[in-house]
């Protein structure tokens, strides 16, 4: 324990990579899955058949899979990305689709009289939306999406797998110099709770207020 202690600054430095990773992933991933699940509702059927796809392609991938094509995939593309963004990207496409169906159904829980009589002033489809459904549909959504940032928070850890030295990463570089396993991956589960707990009371508190206001 002494040694941890005395080198603890390397798992901090570890957990606030995988904060940065989260904090750039989410917003990345919420624009993904916002654009994604307007195109499920839309009325063109071309966008619907593509949103359709990808999402289902997506959900049913391992995310380390889709992780390692967004790595090695953009330089085989000639697009020179460091892995930090790859890793970002691999976590905004990700949950890009997951967040897309909870998007979805924040606009099927919409009263559907309140479209029928936002379209009946001559709201176009895109008025409709953005002035009526997600405004409404993001009010229900706060729980899903604070249970999808932390899956964003836990999955950076894969980025450990393509060389991001996240918490997990440096948890493992730090056994691997002092082999201390039980005592540094306790320290790094600590820090993954710290994490999601803090994220599930600051989702509840939002979910409260939201709900005070309606």
């Amino acid at each position: 324990m002494s040694v941890l202690f005395a080198h603890l600054g390397e798992l901090l430095t570890g957990l606030l990579t995988t904060l940065e990773l989260a904090a750039i992933a989410f917003p990345l991933a919420l624009v993904i899955g916002t654009l994604l699940g307007v195109c499920r509702v839309s009325p063109i059927g071309p966008l619907r058949a593509a949103a359709g796809f990808y999402v289902h392609c997506l959900r049913n991938s391992p995310m380390l899979l889709v992780m390692v094509m967004v790595v090695f995939g953009l330089p085989y593309l000639g697009a020179t990305v460091p892995l930090f963004g790859s890793v970002v990207l691999g976590l905004g496409l990700y949950f890009g689709a997951y967040i897309c169906e909870t998007v979805r159904s924040g606009i099927a829980g919409v009263p559907l009289g309140q479209i029928e009589a936002a379209r009946a002033i001559g709201l176009t489809f895109s008025g409709v939306l953005r002035q009526v459904v997600l405004p409404q549909a993001f009010r229900s959504m706060v729980q899903p999406l604070g249970n999808i940032l932390i899956n964003v928070c836990l999955g950076s850890a894969l980025g450990a797998a393509v060389g991001v030295q996240e918490l997990t990463g440096s948890a493992r570089q730090f056994n691997l110099d002092f082999a201390q396993p039980v005592p540094t991956f306790v320290a790094a589960v600590i820090g993954y709770l710290l994490i999601t707990l803090t994220i599930g009371q600051l989702t509840g508190v939002v979910e409260r207020k939201v709900r005070i206001r309606r």
